[in-house]
């Protein structure tokens, strides 16, 4: 597989199937933080997330109690981009629902200049570098010292095939920049670069990738994000990223995995493949420090697939509701 389709619409939070512990930490200021999880009671569960609002607008369908039981009752990644509109105001508003019920909410910042270069279907971010830096630091500053998880860019670190070395460094460098904000702008913020999935780039290439854009000062990195790989395929990867970082820079960083569409496994394709199923929603050991869900099911990577015809981040109900079910 290539790129993965990320949502394009405001997706509620991650359901964290399980915070493990965590895997060996590096020896940056990210692992002194105090840990977000234990300053909050459990995750944040949108009400306003497209498979709560669908459900809730639908009750007489047929399919609307499974998918608000099944799906929208789960704490799922709220993503934000040039839709959020003001993003201060955005992110302001979703991390202060959270605090006002003492739940950590999950949120990822996908907005980066040139995103998603090689798959195209959730092309666009901000205009230019500068633009970036402002967005970014407005993320961050609507945080502020409420405690939060954020993932950071899906796809970014993968896309560089299809980048020349200028735009490379033009990329790492924000991404830097952006991990520098939320250290010193949300102090109580867990960050992950986002680092692909088992079937794009090799773990040590990835690793080389990760340490190129600043991943020492990130606490961790994602996995999986809007894909179908099994969570063992993804806890192999992982581990593996985590050695070469360990064997060529000295550190290791623990990982998250994305396992909202993971309950089939992979059938080899990307875009809204038929027969996948929601990922199990508790799971123990594989080493990840957490399971969560990132990508909302039902919502569409593209027109591809049994999504065709819809955009990105469209919410589908019968795609949901199959997936499920796993049919």
């Amino acid at each position: 597989m290539r790129r993965l389709l990320r949502t394009l619409a405001a997706s509620a939070f991650a359901c964290l199937l399980l915070p493990l512990s965590a895997a060996p930490g590096s020896a940056t200021t990210a692992s002194a933080q105090a840990s977000p999880i234990g300053m909050t009671s459990g995750f944040y569960t949108d009400p306003y997330s497209n498979p709560a609002v669908w459900a809730a607008a639908n009750p007489g369908d047929g399919r609307a109690a499974a998918i608000r039981d099944n799906i929208a009752s789960r704490p799922m990644a709220r993503w934000f981009g040039a839709w959020s509109g003001d993003i201060g105001s955005a992110v302001g508003s979703y991390v202060g629902a959270a605090a006002s019920v003492n739940k950590l909410p999950v949120l990822i910042a996908y907005n980066i200049p040139g995103r998603d270069a090689c798959g195209g279907h959730s092309g666009g971010g901000a205009g230019t570098p500068a633009a970036y830096r402002t967005w970014i630091s407005a993320f961050a500053s609507a945080i502020g010292s409420r405690p939060a998880l954020v993932v950071i860019e899906p796809d970014s670190l993968g896309d560089f095939s299809c980048l020349d070395q200028a735009r490379i460094d033009e990329r790492n460098a924000m991404l830097r920049g952006a991990l520098a904000e939320f250290r010193n702008r949300a102090p109580n913020t867990w960050t992950y670069l986002d680092a692909g999935n088992p079937a794009w780039i090799s773990a040590a290439t990835m690793a080389q990738h990760l340490e190129g854009a600043g991943a020492r000062e990130a606490h961790g990195f994602s996995l999986n994000i809007s894909n179908y790989f099994t969570t063992g395929e993804n806890t192999s990867y992982g581990s593996a990223i985590s050695s070469a970082l360990s064997a060529s820079y000295g550190y290791t960083k623990p990982y998250v995995i994305d396992t909202s569409r993971n309950g089939n496994g992979s059938n080899g394709e990307w875009c809204n493949p038929g027969g996948r199923r929601i990922g199990a929603v508790s799971q123990t050991g594989g080493g990840a420090e957490m399971l969560l869900w990132l990508k909302t099911p039902g919502e569409s990577d593209g027109n591809c697939g049994v999504g065709g015809g819809s955009a990105a981040g469209q919410f589908l109900p019968e795609v949901a509701y199959k997936m499920i079910f796993g049919y």
